[in-house]
């Protein structure tokens, strides 16, 4: 016992202090990349757990490596390596789902990052009237499109679908009854249920029908003195089949109006243009504002193909009366949401859906998509991904890209053994450089360094998004590659000609050969006709 306490006190002194720490290389390099508190900090934490495990170890032997300076100085490498990579992050979408949740749902279009880059980076006229040159409105900006695009009156955008079916129904039915079937009291995802939406909405639910069949008549039963409007969800996620029965929204719009009530169908998803080509049977907004819906909802987000909101378009008196509702400031959209909805709306306007990444993905015919496969390098401990990094080739190129770790513990070593296997690929497809925005010591360590102005006029066009300071590796020298092609080339052009001249020189004796025989043959075949004729029979008939 006594020599334990002795061996960890011998360690604990061992451990070096915080300005030796700080002063090694690469902690040194990473205060001048991450700013010197953040890596005092870690410093100071990571000395911390490093004592409190010594202290706590059945044998402190063990823990003489992990309290060499050396160990110390890679494991604050990795906690503040940790501290610097984004949370949210690019990921590679392998799933097969375009529209996925957890991944983010629908990229934006170029155009679309433009305008956000835009109004992000300076003054815009969100609430200001330019013509008038006094106070405006921010829904201005978006209304007009989706009025356009879904055949309404008018239209606002709140955050997201969710706060636009709360919205309508708050605005339109608080302290009522709102009739609704059965069949469409859904839930999707992160535990949304139509039902507590209702309640939270301060409105009453009056349920009609079945599960499978409901009908105009169940409808028409439930309206009483108290009910304010008739509700229409659309179930995006699920689909009963076989044995159904559901009155078509013409025919409910004409019963909402034979009683004074409005029609308000949620969408879920929404969609602006027909996709039953591409196998999406989805209905389309506009549809439901020609048969006459008083209020429509879709999110923007989806099969839209926008950043996250809740469109609500139909006749002007009820938006307006909506948008009078108190809570449509606290569920309204900020002016980066309004720049990228704008862009992605006019892309629809234009007749040009297809600039819409989304849509575009969706209608890829399956030869493009081959063609656009990128490797995906995995590294594994004990069974369980710890690691991931994206590698695609362009010609001479390769793109080392969406790199992830499980544990930054592992980072390094899993760094190490995709960088042994990309030097390997990279010599079978003859790839001269790798290209990187993935900034880590170990990478700098590996050879990486800035790209400068002229290697960056060789970066593929598909890969410059203007983003992140590149870090390039050259493997083969290209100038000297390029400079052994060229002097082959002329050596095999030289062989070439020497070999064409040496043909032709041939062809030319061949020629003269040929020209003697025939002139001989002629001289001989002469010859031969004048002693015929002097040696003729002069009796012969």
């Amino acid at each position: 016992m006594a020599a334990d306490s002795a061996s960890r006190a011998a360690l604990l002194r061992k451990i070096p202090s915080v300005d030796e720490l700080l002063g090694r290389p690469l902690v040194a390099e990473l205060s001048r990349r991450a700013g010197r508190a953040l890596v005092l900090d870690v410093t100071r934490q990571v000395l911390a757990a490093v004592r409190a495990e010594l202290s706590e170890a059945a044998d402190p032997e063990t823990f003489a490596e992990a309290a060499s300076i050396e160990s110390l100085e890679r494991r604050i490498a990795r906690e503040v390596e940790a501290w610097l990579t984004p949370l949210l992050r690019p990921v590679i979408n392998a799933t097969g789902v375009v529209l996925h949740t957890n991944l983010g749902r629908a990229p934006l279009s170029t155009e679309a990052l433009d305008r956000l880059r835009d109004a992000a980076a300076s003054y815009s006229n969100l609430e200001y009237d330019l013509a008038t040159g006094a106070r405006g409105k921010r829904d201005v900006h978006t209304g007009r499109l989706v009025s356009h695009l879904v055949g309404a009156e008018a239209a606002i955008v709140v955050n997201n679908n969710a706060a636009a079916v709360f919205l309508v129904l708050h605005a339109l039915a608080r302290g009522a009854e709102v009739i609704v079937s059965r069949g469409e009291l859904i839930e999707i995802g992160d535990g949304f249920r139509i039902p507590d939406i209702m309640a939270a909405s301060g409105v009453r639910l009056r349920e009609v029908g079945t599960t499978n069949r409901t009908r105009l008549a169940d409808y028409e039963r439930a309206i009483g003195p108290d009910t304010r409007l008739l509700l229409r969800v659309h179930p995006s996620n699920f689909r009963v089949v076989g044995f159904t029965a559901q009155p078509s929204l013409e025919e409910l719009v004409a019963l909402g109006r034979r009683h004074g009530l409005p029609v308000y169908e949620d969408l879920g998803s929404g969609c602006l243009v027909d996709l039953a080509a591409t196998g999406i049977d989805e209905p389309v907004a506009r549809a439901s504002c020609a048969a006459g819906v008083s209020v429509v909802s879709f999110s923007g987000d989806k099969l839209l193909g926008g950043p996250q909101a809740g469109i609500i378009a139909g006749n002007k008196d009820v938006v307006d009366r909506i948008r009078r509702n108190s809570l449509f400031r606290a569920l309204r959209v900020d002016k980066l949401t309004i720049a990228a909805r704008e862009a992605t709306l006019r892309a629809y306007w234009r007749g040009v859906p297809d600039d819409v990444p989304a849509l575009r993905m969706m209608r890829l015919p399956a030869e493009e998509l081959e063609g656009r496969l990128t490797e995906f390098q995995v590294a594994e401990s004990r069974g369980q991904v710890i690691g991931t990094l994206g590698f695609q080739i362009i010609g001479q190129y390769a793109l080392l890209h969406s790199e992830g770790y499980t544990d930054f513990s592992f980072a390094d070593a899993a760094r190490e053994l995709f960088l042994t296997r990309i030097e390997s690929l990279a010599a079978n497809h003859g790839v001269f450089r790798l290209w990187t925005q993935e900034h880590s010591p170990f990478w700098t360590h590996a050879g990486f360094q800035p790209a400068g102005a002229e290697t960056l006029t060789r970066l593929p066009e598909a890969w410059n998004t203007g983003a992140d300071e590149w870090l390039t590796l050259e493997l083969k020298n290209e100038e000297a590659v390029t400079a052994a092609l060229e002097s082959k080339f002329a050596g095999f052009m030289d062989s070439e000609k020497q070999q064409t001249a040496r043909v032709a020189g041939q062809a030319r004796t061949l020629k003269t050969i040929i020209t003697v025989v025939g002139f001989a043959v002629g001289i001989l075949s002469i010859g031969f006709a004048i002693y015929l004729f002097v040696h003729r029979d002069p009796f012969a008939q």
